[in-house]
């Protein structure tokens, strides 16, 4: 009997690392056994949500499991971006990953409470949402050239809202400001809702806002559209100049795509990457992110880590000449 029982330690004691290596492995080929969460470092209603629900939907099917969507906003996003890289890599908890929070934010932040690069697995970018310059219906301005020659003209009494310092639409405005030569007040709003609402009210002159959330005003009567701040026109608003025809070199806004914590097993990575990326090629799916006036990318794995980088060179000049903090 004790033999077999110094045996039977012996085997456990051998057999044990090799067990232990083969978990991983296990707990992939069962992956998902259960409901996913997806994050979304915004409230609820605004472009990056509205996506997360098309894409949440899609993957569920996929996967056959429910994926379940859960706002965290705050601090600029970082909230419920830093949630998800303190959470455990299991392919269970995803974000959401989207400027600020992951690129160029931290560029403008001393506190930020994780590495965006070391501390995620960046599985797939969605696309981008170029935002769209727009003054309320009754502005003297009727073109974007017309409202940079105001603006150069009354140095300092123009002025610009956006959802925030840090946020996509105060960024594209400093780079206007400072490419265009122009000086113009800043206005931040705790968000996009109550800044729209004081540019339909006449308190400020203009903003740039995501497409998703001013088409609405824009074919209501109450915005115009001057320009779009993407590489080129929108193709739901083909008469509208992009911001670069007007002063060259000037791009800008939203971007977001899926990631999760560092160290998800490979396998995982690699099935979660194939099955998102599948979403957003998928003819349907493009003709529906493009209505919404996003541009599809599925860039995957390393291509979407560059495109993160890249990101981070374009406004770190952007924002060391503006010298843009944000605490």
């Amino acid at each position: 009997m004790a033999d077999q029982f110094t045996r039977r330690v012996f085997f456990h004691a051998l057999a044990g690392p090799v067990a232990w290596a083969a978990l991983p492995a296990a707990f992939a080929q069962s992956f998902p056994n259960r409901a996913i969460k997806l994050v979304v470092p915004f409230p609820p209603g605004g472009s990056t949500d509205v996506v997360a629900r098309l894409i949440g939907q899609r993957l569920s099917d996929a996967l056959k499991t429910p994926v379940v969507i859960d706002n965290k906003p705050g601090v600029g996003s970082l909230l419920g971006t830093d949630f998800v890289a303190k959470a455990a890599p299991d392919g269970y908890t995803l974000v959401v990953a989207a400027n600020p929070a992951i690129a160029p934010g931290p560029l403008m932040r001393s506190n930020v409470p994780y590495d965006t690069i070391k501390d995620f697995t960046h599985l797939a970018l969605l696309g981008t949402f170029p935002n769209g310059f727009v003054v309320r219906a009754d502005h003297p301005a009727k073109t974007m050239t017309e409202f940079i020659a105001m603006a150069r003209a009354n140095p300092g009494v123009m002025n610009y809202a956006s959802a925030g310092v840090g946020s996509a639409g105060f960024l594209t405005g400093e780079l206007l400001k400072q490419a265009a030569g122009i000086d113009m007040v800043h206005v931040p709003y705790k968000g996009s809702g109550p800044a729209i609402t004081d540019l339909i009210g006449g308190q400020v002159d203009g903003m740039f806002e995501s497409l998703v959330t001013a088409t609405g005003y824009v074919r209501g009567g109450k915005l115009r559209l001057l320009s779009v701040s993407g590489d080129k026109r929108s193709k739901t608003f083909t008469d509208v100049p992009a911001l670069n025809e007007v002063v060259p070199g000037v791009t800008g806004g939203a971007w977001f795509g899926i990631s999760a914590p560092a160290g998800l097993p490979g396998t995982i990575a690699q099935r979660l990457q194939t099955e998102v990326q599948a979403i957003i090629n998928a003819p349907d799916m493009q003709a529906r992110l493009t209505e919404l006036g996003m541009t599809p990318l599925a860039l995957g794995g390393a291509e979407y880590v560059a495109f993160i980088q890249g990101e981070n060179r374009k406004w770190a000049p952007i924002i060391k000449a503006g010298k843009i903090t944000v605490e």
